[in-house]
This record gives C-alpha cells, structure tokens and sequence, in this order.
C-alpha cells in the first residue's frame, strides 16, 4: 500500500483488546466484588458480575471472534478466587481451562498479556485486611508463583498489578469499590503494599522466567487547571499529579518509596523493576482545588468523561522521562453505547501515538465485549462487539470493523477513514 495512502500508520504496533476476568467470566461468588455488589446501592444498577458475558463458558466463541478481527494481542486477566479458592489450596482445573484458551489464542495467532491482579481477589484474602495488610505482598506473591509456573509455556507477557492508585483511591476514599471504608492510612498501606508486590513480583517472575517481560498497568490521565490564571488551580494540578501518579509510578518501576509511602522495604532494593510502561489512559481532568471535572464545552463520551487524544501523550511523555523503556498502553477506551463516535476516538488516539516520537509498542483498546463495569454494572458500553445480556448474543460494531480494518492495512487509510470516522462526533458537555 502507497505511504500517501495513510493517514496514520500503525505497522509498527500490536494493536489488540483488553479484557478483565471479573469483568466478563462470570459465575464466580468466592470474591470481593460479588460480595460488594449484594450490598443495597453498591452497584448503580443493582447487577453483580455473576453473569457478565459468560466468557468462562464461551471462550471459544471469543476467541474465534478476536481471530477473525485479526486481532494481534489480547490482555486478559486470570482470577484469583478460582485459582486458590481458600487460602493454600490450589484449583488445577482452573489452571488448566486457563491455559487451553491461552494456547487457543496464540494458536489463533495473537500475543497474550495477562494480569494477575485486575482488581478482584478472594473472599478470604479480603478477609485478612486485603491490600491494607502486612501479609498480602506474601499471599500475592505465593499466588503469582503457582500461576508463572503453570502458565510459563503459553505466557511471556504479565501484568503484576492493575491501576493500584485507582483500586486505593476507590476502595479506601470514594466509596466506589470494596471494601468502601474510608482511611487516608489504608490508601497508604494499600499503595505501599501493592508497590512492594510489584518488585518483588517482578524479580520472582523472572526468576522462573528468564525471557519473560513483566510490568504493570498505571492510570494516569491529564490533570489541567480549570483556570490557568488561578494560583489555586495551577498548584492542586501539580499536586494531583504528584500524588496520584508520579510518586507510585517512582516506587512501582524504580523501587523507590516516597515518604509518603512509609520507609524503604527491606525487600525492594532500588532499581528498574519494569520490562515496558504499562499505561492506562482514558481521559483529561479540569482541576479547581479539592475538586476536579470537565473543561465547559469539551467533547465528552456516554459517561461526561473528556474526550482529549493528546493526553495520551502528554502522560506517556512524563511517564517516558521519568522511565525511559517501551510503552504498552494497556488500555484505552470510551464508553459510546450507540458507537456514534468510538472509531473516531481510536483514531484520534492512534494518530497522537503515531507522530510523537514516543516508543509505543502495543495499544490495547478497552474492551472487547461489552462488559461488566464495576460499581456502573451493565449499563456502560465499551465494547468493539456489542453484547445482549440476556441472550448472550456477540455483533461485531462498525468500531471493531474499523479496528479490523487498521489492522489489516496497517494503518488508517483514506477509505478506511471515509467510511468509519469522517461523518463521527462527540456528543459536548455543558
């Protein structure tokens, strides 16, 4: 294909999907999530992850489907609660329906990544303080051996932990996650923890697993002053930079703590404990002090998020100078129930990573099937396929269409923009 005949070129990405085994398996009550979701209120809509897209049992389906798209990578994540159900005791069995989807999918020709920790955990894990405790980098760590070792052959690429500023955040200050009790000392000892599983994860994984590439998925996003003139504005920007991104960032991928972190663990030694910068990014905030939102009359997706394609950028730069290394960007989506504009989001992504001369490897778009969204349940969409919850029923949207297209083309073409994204726009917020 003629270079002219590009508008964005993405031959030298994996472009694939993302997914979390909450979010769409199903059938799982031996973990914290459904605990929560049986709490009055919990869940905005009053669905629980026992049916979400019956991924458990339709594997194959999916998998068929992500071969015909053409998918070329697929982070997923394994649970915990079926793993090791009770403390110690280990489930093969799924173990191994584990590891026959991941030998169907690189059968089917695209690359796994796999998290081990994508925010849900056992019951009883909860129950001996979760992430607050002092024992859980050493639960963690017990559970991550037992799934390297069985899983090595089929897996090289793994993701420690998922977004820990968002699960601290949510779980211990807003309310929007388990356990819900609110403690500036949890999200402390949550953060801390999580940071100490993530190095020393990263050493025992490839400990058992000399060519594995281990890192982890951060959540950042932009934060901006709603009024650059205001002192105020500017100053709390910088500070929840610092505080929810920066200072994790610097603990997880160069093993150094920050004070407010605690002391130095006597187990993390400092250093690169990364293989790839895994980078989570959504969304811009507009930033007022204490609180933050949207920047009036912005382009906005189905949940009042902002639409702002160059933060992607902006973030993985920061990130990039901090780090320097490859950058996987581990998800990146909108939630777009009529997919009125989600091809045009994918491109505008795509085309920000293509001209910055930043070291992108991968771009996973969140998510494939519409899935259960966590304390928002059923009703966001953010799929390339559509689901019905109540038949189960997959169909490919004209996104995933799109996505396909990229895929096959190796990048965005003139006609591939003509019929996906030239007549697409953002609903704008208030």
């Amino acid at each position: 294909m003629a270079d002219d005949d590009l508008l964005v070129r993405t031959s030298d990405l994996l472009l694939g999907v993302a997914t979390a085994s909450l979010q769409i398996e199903g059938g799982d009550r031996n973990n914290n999530w459904y605990d929560w979701a049986q709490l009055p209120g919990a869940v905005a809509d009053g669905s629980t992850p026992l049916r979400a897209t019956d991924h458990w049992n339709r594997w194959r389906e999916d998998t068929a489907l992500m071969a015909d798209l053409g998918l070329q990578t697929y982070r997923m994540s394994v649970e915990w609660s079926r793993i090791e159900p009770r403390p110690g005791e280990v489930d093969r069995a799924a173990l191994e329906r584990y590891r026959e989807e991941l030998a169907a999918v690189r059968a089917a020709g695209i690359l796994p990544l796999v998290t081990l920790h994508h925010f849900s955990h056992p019951s009883w894990f909860s129950g001996l303080g979760g992430w607050t405790s002092a024992h859980s980098p050493d639960l963690f760590l017990r559970f991550a051996q037992v799934v390297v070792e069985a899983l090595a052959d089929v897996v090289t690429d793994w993701v420690t932990i998922n977004e820990p500023n968002v699960y601290a955040v949510q779980a211990h200050l807003y309310d929007e996650a388990p356990p819900a009790r609110r403690s500036w000392a949890a999200v402390r000892s949550t953060l801390r923890h999580m940071a100490t599983a993530h190095c020393r994860a990263y050493h025992l994984i490839h400990q058992l697993q000399a060519d594995a590439r281990v890192g982890f998925a951060h959540h950042a996003r932009v934060f901006a002053p709603l009024d650059r003139r205001n002192p105020l504005h500017r100053a709390a920007s910088v500070l929840d930079r610092a505080l929810f991104q920066d200072l994790l960032a610097d603990a997880m991928l160069g093993g150094r703590f920050p004070r407010l972190l605690g002391r130095q663990p006597a187990d993390v030694v400092p250093g690169r404990h990364y293989d790839y910068l895994g980078l989570n990014y959504y969304s811009r905030s507009a930033v007022r002090g204490l609180a933050d939102g949207t920047f009036p009359g912005a382009p906005v997706n189905d949940l009042g998020w902002e639409v702002y394609p160059q933060g992607l950028v902006e973030v993985a730069r920061g990130l990039h100078t901090r780090h320097p290394g490859p950058i996987w960007v581990t998800e990146n989506g909108t939630a777009d129930a009529a997919d009125a504009f989600r091809a045009r989001f994918v491109h505008e992504h795509l085309r920000a990573m293509a001209g910055s001369g930043l070291p992108f490897e991968r771009y996973h778009h969140w998510c494939f099937v519409d899935n259960w969204e966590w304390a928002q349940g059923e009703v966001p969409r953010f799929g390339i396929v559509e689901l019905d919850y109540e038949t189960q029923e997959r169909t490919v949207r004209d996104s995933g269409r799109f996505l396909a297209a990229v895929i096959r083309d190796g990048g965005v073409t003139r006609a591939t923009y003509e019929q996906f994204v030239a007549d697409q726009a953002y609903p704008v917020g208030p």
